[in-house]
């Protein structure tokens, strides 16, 4: 509060500062970050000024009565800053807190085309709210499933008193898809652990794939299976 306050009006918590004010990042050992909605050419020890005569008010709020960048400005600003590892953290940690949904953050960007940060911010986005219709799964989940040396699989079969994505009985091999990777309650989450936990229990093995891996990412998925299913079929 007290850099937001030397820094006179205008001035507002942003970038990391902002990220550790509302949980999102980690605290910084470095000067505290502000923006300052005028042109003043201020330098204080211990402050990282940045001028911003053009941030919008709705980009603007307060936590804990501190003038702060809101979230998705925040993030915006830190998406410049950060590596993709970091990035996906820091968005996981605002879902979890419950100051974002990711599906609303990715349409939210289309007002704010011009920044230099929505690129890699809509990249991330693009990869964790990615969702195939059941016929699309399938149809790209097959191939890959038959390259790596496994039958034809049931779909949507009742297994263990719940509705599987992809089972193969004789080899005890049951596959899930996520389609939405983050945005996931408590019960949710529960709900998958528990499946998982059930299956394995009976004997059966379980593995999880995102929509995005088996649509972008399938050579992972290829070398996944062909693995599971070379361990299966001994």
């Amino acid at each position: 509060m007290a850099a937001v306050h030397v820094c006179g009006e205008g001035a507002v918590l942003s970038h990391g500062s902002a990220a550790a004010l509302w949980g999102i990042g980690p605290e910084g050992k470095g000067p505290v970050d502000v923006s300052i909605r005028r042109r003043c050419g201020l330098s204080r020890q211990g402050i990282s000024a940045r001028e911003r005569p053009h941030l919008s008010d709705r980009d603007i709020t307060e936590r804990y009565g501190i003038p702060v960048t809101t979230p998705i400005r925040t993030m915006i600003d830190r998406a410049t800053e950060l590596t993709p590892n970091r990035l996906e953290r820091m968005v996981n940690e605002a879902d979890k807190h419950d100051l974002i949904d990711p599906e609303a953050l990715h349409n939210t960007l289309d007002d704010y085309a011009w920044e230099r940060g929505v690129k890699p911010l809509r990249a991330l986005l693009d990869r964790l709210t990615f969702r195939l219709s059941d016929t699309e799964l399938e149809v790209l989940f097959r191939p890959i499933a038959g390259k790596a040396g496994l039958p034809t699989p049931l779909t949507k079969e009742i297994v263990n008193n719940y509705e599987v994505d992809f089972y193969w009985p004789d080899l005890g091999l049951v596959v899930e898809t996520d389609g939405w990777r983050y945005h996931r309650t408590a019960s949710a989450q529960t709900r998958d652990a528990l499946r998982d936990q059930t299956h394995t229990a009976s004997g059966l093995t379980t593995l999880r794939f995102s929509h995005y891996q088996v649509a972008y990412e399938p050579e992972h998925v290829l070398r996944i299976l062909t693995k599971t299913a070379a361990n299966l079929q001994r």
